[in-house]
């Protein structure tokens, strides 16, 4: 976690920007990713250098010709505004657009790299402010860019934002990832399910990554995401790079529109939340998914997606709209008849409405299933998130400390503090659903529901339709005695009025 101190400085580049006239969040945090991405380079460029000096025999990669060294970092942070606008502006962004031949996702993205930062001044702060962080930590640096996105919650640019991290988090520790998977996320923005499904494998496989088999199929193969906004693909490179993951595959499409055959039944594990944007033209739409389920409405088409990438016995957690659950069109309820009939859907569990406040008012909730091709389901686990540990306004406060936020809580929440967290009780949860939690009552915050009932109601899925609602009994005044406190105190009235009337005589 960053201190105050950190977010501080990040605070103040941030204000610079504002008031050197760059007021749109996400083109501050693109045109800070590019100056990152020229720091990084530099790294690299100091360590390669080292190495061909220590080993002169080893292969190096070396990307600045000896007539380019004015184009690092290290050589032009100091140099006055004026002369480090123009080496920025008019020689270091045309060589970035060059780096696309080294085969390395975050080159690719630089390609259509835009310098629009406005003036000599402003960049000359930005350089120096991001020369005084330090960078060297993996945790400090990728918890500083996380701190960064945390501000496009202000811009609601194009539809885009950002899945809550308490949410991401939730959601893969629900699925566990382990070093062999590959996951993906067809709409994946700037990455965030990828970037915390990273720290998980690091965090609870630390030998993982001593293996030299695994630690290559980490960096280059276990990661892949996909997106049609291109600053959301440098950004969520980035995002990924100061995370640690050296070469993950994150790439330009259209998860809808395109055919999928290539990669169907190619990924082991889905995480995803993907924009909601309505319907689509059959036409814009591609092929493989309609043969799926003949849809327009992309809520539909993204869950026809995810059954097609996954391999048998995949699994996933994906947010889906509240819809989803309980609609009645004939391609809803096949969707459902399938994740319930012919593969394993595991569990629901309802979001409050505020969850992506300010974004959107919209109920959602996450969908976990597993890819079997042969059924599976025998009882579905349902959870009611009422409180997720932050106002459910557009404010979104915390309600607790922070060590006392997100599904795995530095401390544990005593009893009373459930309330306005449910998150580490659902996870719990979750990992007993074959246990104690199939005894669990209708009338708790989760149970679970067998198949068969689920298949009786038409395959709803919407939690409000297996609960059951425990009503206290309220006693009530019998009417009579109820007309006579009305006669009693409308007297008392028709007293006072007469009283003020012989006053005011």
């Amino acid at each position: 976690m960053i201190t105050g101190e950190l977010k501080s400085k990040i605070d103040r580049i941030w204000d610079a920007f504002w008031s050197g006239g760059i007021s749109n969040p996400l083109e501050v945090i693109e045109q800070i990713t590019y100056l990152l991405f020229i720091k990084r380079l530099d790294e690299m460029e100091s360590r390669e250098s080292k190495k061909a000096e220590r080993f002169p025999n080893a292969p190096v990669t070396l990307r600045f010709q000896p007539d380019q060294q004015e184009l690092r970092w290290s050589e032009f942070k100091d140099r006055d505004p004026e002369t480090m606008f123009k080496i920025v502006a008019h020689q270091v962004f045309p060589f970035l657009r060059t780096l696309g031949g080294d085969g390395s996702t975050y080159s690719h993205h630089m390609q259509d790299a835009r310098f629009t930062i406005p003036n000599p001044a402003l960049l000359a702060r930005v350089v120096d402010m991001l020369d005084h962080i330090p960078m060297e930590d993996r945790d400090t640096k990728g918890d500083l860019y996380e701190y960064m996105l945390s501000k496009i919650a202000t811009a609601g640019h194009n539809g885009q934002f950002r899945t809550s991290r308490h949410v991401i988090e939730l959601m893969v520790e629900m699925m566990a990832p382990t070093p062999t998977d590959e996951i993906c996320d067809p709409a994946c923005g700037t990455a965030g399910f990828l970037v915390e499904a990273g720290e998980y494998v690091r965090r609870t496989h630390p030998n993982a990554l001593v293996d030299p088999v695994q630690r290559k199929h980490f960096h280059e193969s276990m990661f892949h995401g996909f997106d049609f906004d291109s600053t959301m693909l440098r950004i969520g490179s980035m995002n990924m790079l100061l995370h640690g993951v050296e070469n993950p595959d994150i790439r330009y499409r259209d998860s809808l529109a395109e055919n999928v055959s290539r990669e169907s039944e190619k990924y082991s594990l889905i995480l995803a939340n993907p924009p909601f944007a309505g319907s689509l033209d059959y036409e814009s739409t591609s092929k493989d998914l309609q043969r799926v389920v003949k849809t327009k409405k992309t809520e539909l088409l993204f869950l026809a997606l995810f059954l097609r990438l996954l391999k048998p016995g995949g699994r996933a957690a994906v947010i889906v709209p509240e819809g989803v659950l309980f609609g009645s069109s004939k391609a809803h309820k096949e969707l459902r008849r399938m994740l319930v009939e012919d593969q394993k859907l595991d569990g629901v569990v309802k979001l409050p409405s505020g969850t992506f406040k300010p974004y959107s008012g919209v109920s959602t909730a996450i969908l976990l299933f597993t890819k079997t091709n042969s059924g599976g389901t025998d009882n579905v686990w349902f959870y009611e998130v009422t409180a997720d540990g932050w106002s459910l306004d557009d404010k979104r406060t915390p309600l607790l400390p922070a060590e006392k936020l997100g599904p795995v809580p530095d401390v544990a929440l005593a009893e009373d503090e459930h309330s306005r967290n449910n998150l580490p009780d659902a996870l719990a949860r979750w990992f007993r659903r074959d246990g104690d939690e199939l005894q669990r009552a209708r009338t708790e915050q989760s149970f679970c529901v067998p198949k068969t009932d689920i298949v009786e109601q038409g395959y709803d899925l919407s939690l409000n339709r297996y609960k059951e609602v425990v009503h206290e009994e309220v006693e009530h005044q019998a009417p009579l005695k109820i007309l006579e406190d009305l006669e009693r105190l409308e007297a008392e009235i028709q007293q006072g009025m007469s009283g003020l009337k012989g006053m005011l005589a």
